[in-house]
C-alpha cells in the first residue's frame, strides 16, 4: 500500500512538473506576442454621432453601434450583484482566472469530447473582447489566461468591471448596458427593477437566444434562473426575489429618444462633419451642440406644415393616396405596414360612408370619426386656378377602402381630412446679433422628401429682394422722403433678350411717389427707376456685402424686382442685416463639439454685433481630424471670460472676447430702412402681422411673376426669419396666392412663438437722425397749419430746405419733383 501511494505521489509531482514545464514553455513562446494590456487605459469605444439643440434636446444620432459609455460609480449596485451572479461571482477576489471553474471546463470536455463552458471570468472576457478573437480554441483560450492575468496587474477591479459593460453587445444594436437599458426599458440604467436587472445580465451570455423582445420565453427562464442565484448569494433578500421572479416580462423595442425633430439641421452637421472626420464621425463618440432653439424649432417645424396644409386645401382635394379591399383585421394590419406617417398626417383608411360623415380605421386600430365640418372642404383639385363643385354629401368625397390622411381637428376629440400638399416651402430664423441659427425647415417632410430647400434651393426672391436696392439708395443721399415718378417705362435692354414693359401688380400709375411709401406699396416701376438712378454697379457692390453671390446677381435692371437667384438662407443672412442695424454675420449652426468623455473640442467664435468694440480676432475654423483639435487658440475668450458665459455676449463693452461682426450700413440708413419696413406691417402688403400686436416688427413681403414664389421675411431686433412656398418645379402657385397669403401666415405663426417672452422694444435712434413734419405728396416740408402733414425721418444733413405750397400759395420754389427721374 505504501508503495502504491508512494508511486502516485511520485507520478502526480512528475505530472506537475511537466505541467508547469508545459505551462511555462507555453508561456515564453506566445507571451512575447500578446497585445499591451496598457493601451485598455486609453480604450477608445466604438460610440454614434450625436447632435443637440442649444438646450440639450437630442436631435440625431448617427452610427451603427447604440453605445453610453458610463463609469463604474454609475453602475447600481443592483446591477453589479445582478452581473456577478450571472457571469462570475467571485470577480472580486480571484486574480483574472477562476481555477475551479477552468477544471470544470476542463472535466466537460474530457468527459464529453465538447466544450460546454468556458470557464471564463469576467476579466478573461474582458481580454478576449477587447483582444482577441472568438475562435473556440486552446491557443486562444491560453492566450487569453495570459492576457486576463496581466489585466489584473495593470488594473483595478472597477476599471476592469467598467470596460466589460461598456463593451459587451446585448442584442438590438446595443454594445453596453446603458444602451441596453435604453432599447430594452426606454429608461437609463439607474431607474430599472430588479427584474429587469436580471434580465440585462443574462443577455452576455447569448444576446440572441435570450433576447426578451424575440424570445421572451427563453428570456425568462435565464433571468429568474439569475434571479435564483442572487437570492442564493444573499444579493436579495426573500421578498426582492418573490416580487421579482413573478414580474412579467417588460421589455419592448425602443428607437433612438429624439427629443428635437430636426432632421434637416441634423444631415447639415453630418454633412458638414463628414468632410473633416471621415468614418471616424460615427465611432468616436462625437457630441455635437448646435445653436438651435428647440421652441423655435417646433414652432418653425408646426408653423410650416400648418401652412403648406393650409394652401393644399384652398386648392381642393387630389383623392385618396391608395385603395384597399381587404378591410379584415389581418388585410388592414398588412396594408399599414406598407404606409408611412409624415409629420402629423396619419394613414387612414375609410371603413364607412353616411351622408355627411364618415368612419375611418387608423394605424393604431382606432376607429375615428370624421363629420361634415372636417370634410366639406375637399372640392376636387382641378389646377391652381380651379376646383369642382362644392360636395354635397360625404360620397362626394370617399369611398369605402380609400386611404387618407388625417390629422387632429380644432376640436377636442375630432379629426381632419387633409393630405400630403404637393406645393413645398421652407423656413429659416436666425440670430441677428451673431448669424446663430435658431430653427431650420427644409421641406414639408423630411422623411417624404430629403432636399434641402433652405440651403439648396435657388429661387427668385421678387419684392423681398427690394429693400436692399432702397437701403442703398439711402445710402446714396436718398430720403424717405424723396418722390421717383411712378410712371410707365419701356427698357430696351439687351441683358433682357427683348423690350421689356414693367409694370404694377395693380396695372395703375401712381405718379409722383415718396421713397417710403414705394417701398410699403412695393411699386415696381419705382423702384426700376431707383436702380437705374444708383446704377447696377454700385447696387451689385452693396449686395455682396450682406453676403449675396455676385455671380447670381443679374447685371439688369430686372434685379430691382428680385430676379436674383438666393436660398432661403442667404436672404435671411442678409436680412440679418437690415435688423442689426447695419452689421453682416455668417450664419453658424455648430455651437461646440464634445468628446465621449465630455471635454470641449470646439467651441464657435462666431462674428458678433458690437458696435465701438475692438477685438483680435481668433480662429473657430473646425480642424481636420477628431485627433487635431486643438482649442488653444478658441478657448482664449472662453478662459478670459471663466466660466460665465453671459460675459461673452459683450451687452455694449467696448472690448470684446469674439470677433466682431463688419459693419456694412451707415447706422442713419439702417435705422431708416427699419422704420420704413415697418410701415410694410402697419400699412403695407403685411398688415396680417398686426395680428401679433407688437410696434417693433418690419419686414416685406414677396411674390414673383406668376405666383411662382411666394415670400416673407421679417425681424425684429432679437429674430429675423424668412418663408418660402413654391412648387420644387416652378410653377404658378394660383393667381390669389401672394406672399402676404402663403407665406406671412408661416412666418407669424412662427413669431408668435418666438417673440413670446421677448420684450416688444424697437432698435435704439442712432445719432443724426431727427424727424420734420412734410406734405405727404411732394416731401417738402409741411406748410403752416398743413392738416395732411406727416412726420418723416431724415439725416441731419439730408432734411429738406424747401416748404410745399400751400391753398393760395405760389410756388416758394423750385418742387423735388421736378427732379423726377
Amino acid at each position: 500500500m505504501k508503495l502504491i501511494l508512494k508511486i502516485g505521489l511520485t507520478l502526480s509531482l512528475v505530472g506537475m512538473i511537466l505541467g508547469l514545464a508545459v505551462f511555462g514553455g507555453a508561456y515564453y513562446h506566445y507571451a512575447p506576442k500578446l497585445p499591451d494590456v496598457q493601451t485598455l487605459k486609453d480604450v477608445k469605444l466604438q460610440t454614434p454621432l450625436r447632435i443637440y439643440s442649444a438646450d440639450e434636446k437630442l436631435i440625431a444620432e448617427f452610427g451603427e453601434k447604440r453605445r453610453t459609455p458610463i463609469s463604474f460609480d454609475q453602475v447600481p449596485q443592483t446591477f453589479i450583484n445582478a452581473l456577478l451572479a450571472a457571469e462570475d461571482r467571485n470577480f472580486f477576489n480571484h486574480f483574472g482566472i477562476d481555477v475551479k471553474g477552468l477544471a470544470r471546463a476542463a472535466y466537460q470536455l474530457a468527459s464529453s469530447g465538447k466544450i460546454k463552458s468556458g470557464g471564463s471570468t469576467i476579466t478573461m472576457q474582458v481580454a478576449k473582447n477587447y483582444f482577441l478573437t472568438r475562435e473556440r480554441s486552446f491557443v486562444r483560450k491560453f492566450n487569453e489566461i495570459l492576457l486576463s492575468l496581466r489585466i489584473e496587474q495593470e488594473l483595478s477591479k472597477e476599471q476592469i468591471f467598467e470596460l466589460y459593460i461598456n463593451k459587451i453587445y446585448l442584442g438590438h444594436r446595443s454594445y453596453g448596458i446603458q444602451a441596453a437599458a435604453n432599447i430594452y426599458y426606454g429608461k437609463n440604467i439607474d431607474e430599472l427593477s430588479v427584474a429587469q436587472y436580471a434580465m440585462i445580465a443574462g443577455l452576455p451570455k447569448a444576446p440572441s437566444a435570450y433576447n426578451p423582445i424575440t424570445n421572451p420565453t427563453r428570456a425568462l427562464e435565464r433571468r429568474n434562473w439569475i434571479l435564483k442565484r442572487m437570492h442564493s448569494l444573499s444579493f436579495i433578500d426573500d421578498q426582492a426575489y418573490e416580487e421579482a421572479v413573478s414580474a412579467p416580462v417588460t421589455a419592448e423595442y425602443h428607437g433612438t429618444q429624439i427629443e428635437l425633430y430636426a432632421p434637416y439641421v441634423a444631415e447639415m452637421v453630418r454633412n458638414r462633419l463628414y468632410e473633416h472626420f471621415q468614418d471616424a464621425l460615427y465611432t468616436d463618440g462625437l457630441k455635437v451642440y448646435t445653436t438651435l432653439d428647440s421652441s423655435m424649432q417646433v414652432a418653425a417645424n408646426k408653423a410650416l406644415e400648418k401652412g403648406l396644409l393650409a394652401y393644399t386645401e384652398r386648392h381642393g382635394y387630389f383623392g385618396p393616396e391608395a385603395t384597399t379591399e381587404d378591410l379584415t383585421e389581418e388585410g388592414l394590419k398588412a396594408f399599414f405596414k406598407k404606409q408611412t406617417v409624415y409629420g402629423s398626417l396619419l394613414p387612414a383608411v375609410i371603413t364607412e360612408v353616411g351622408e355627411q360623415s364618415a368612419t375611418a380605421r387608423l394605424r393604431s386600430g382606432e376607429d375615428i370619426a370624421l363629420d361634415w365640418e372636417n370634410l366639406s372642404w375637399a372640392k376636387a383639385y382641378k389646377g391652381p386656378n380651379r376646383m369642382g363643385a362644392a360636395p354635397k354629401q360625404a360620397t362626394d368625397i370617399l369611398t369605402v377602402g380609400d386611404m387618407v390622411r388625417v390629422i387632429p381637428g380644432e376640436e377636442e376629440n375630432t379629426w381632419h381630412l387633409t393630405q400630403i400638399p404637393h406645393v413645398q416651402g421652407a423656413f429659416v430664423a436666425l440670430a441677428p446679433k451673431d448669424g446663430a441659427l435658431n430653427a431650420l425647415v427644409g421641406g414639408f417632410n423630411f422623411v417624404h422628401n430629403k432636399f434641402n430647400r433652405a440651403t439648396q434651393a435657388l429661387r427668385q426672391p421678387g419684392s423681398n429682394f427690394k429693400p436692399f436696392i432702397y437701403a442703398s439708395a439711402l445710402e446714396q443721399g436718398f430720403t424717405p422722403a424723396t418722390t421717383i415718378n411712378d410712371a410707365p417705362v419701356v427698357l430696351n435692354d439687351n441683358d433682357l433678350e427683348a423690350s421689356w414693359r414693367p409694370e404694377n401688380y395693380s396695372k395703375k400709375f401712381y405718379g409722383p411717389t415718396r421713397l417710403r411709401e414705394a417701398l410699403y406699396r412695393s411699386r415696381n416701376l419705382v423702384s426700376i427707376r431707383i436702380l437705374r438712378s444708383i446704377g447696377i454697379d454700385t447696387a451689385t457692390d452693396y449686395l455682396t456685402g450682406f453676403g449675396f453671390d455676385k455671380t447670381r446677381i443679374p447685371q439688369n435692371l430686372s434685379l430691382s424686382l428680385g430676379s436674383a437667384d438666393v436660398t432661403p438662407l442667404e436672404l435671411v443672412t442678409g436680412y440679418a442685416g437690415l435688423a442689426n442695424q447695419g452689421y453682416k454675420i455668417t450664419p453658424y449652426f455648430i455651437n461646440r463639439m464634445e468628446n465621449a468623455a465630455g471635454k470641449t473640442l470646439y467651441q464657435a467664435q462666431p462674428a458678433t454685433v458690437c458696435p465701438g468694440c475692438e477685438y483680435s480676432q481668433p480662429s473657430s475654423s473646425i480642424p481636420s481630424s477628431i485627433e487635431a483639435i486643438d482649442l488653444s487658440t478658441v478657448q482664449e475668450a472662453a478662459t478670459a471670460a471663466g466660466d460665465d458665459t453671459d460675459k461673452l455676449q459683450l451687452s455694449g463693452s467696448k472690448i470684446s472676447q469674439l470677433p466682431i461682426a463688419a459693419q456694412i450700413m451707415e447706422p442713419q440708413a439702417a435705422y431708416m430702412i427699419y422704420d420704413i419696413m415697418q410701415d410694410v406691417i402697419t400699412h403695407g402688403t403685411g398688415r396680417r402681422a398686426l395680428s401679433l400686436k407688437r410696434t417693433d416688427l418690419a419686414g416685406k413681403t414677396g411674390t414673383t411673376n406668376d405666383q411662382k414664389d411666394a415670400w416673407f421675411s421679417g425681424f425684429n431686433k432679437d429674430v429675423v426669419a424668412t418663408a418660402w412656398v413654391g412648387f420644387d418645379q416652378p410653377s404658378t402657385l394660383g393667381r390669389r396666392e401672394f406672399g402676404g397669403s402663403a407665406a406671412l401666415p408661416i412666418w407669424i405663426d412662427f413669431m408668435e412663438v418666438a417673440l413670446a417672452n421677448s420684450p416688444d422694444e424697437a432698435v435704439t435712434k442712432p445719432d443724426g437722425i431727427i424727424s420734420r413734419r412734410i406734405d405727404p405728396e411732394t416731401g417738402l416740408l409741411a406748410y403752416p397749419g398743413q392738416e395732411n402733414a406727416v412726420f418723416e425721418i431724415f439725416p441731419a444733413d439730408k432734411v429738406p430746405t424747401e416748404v410745399a405750397t400751400g391753398p393760395g400759395q405760389a410756388a416758394g420754389g423750385e418742387s423735388q419733383t421736378d427732379d423726377i427721374f
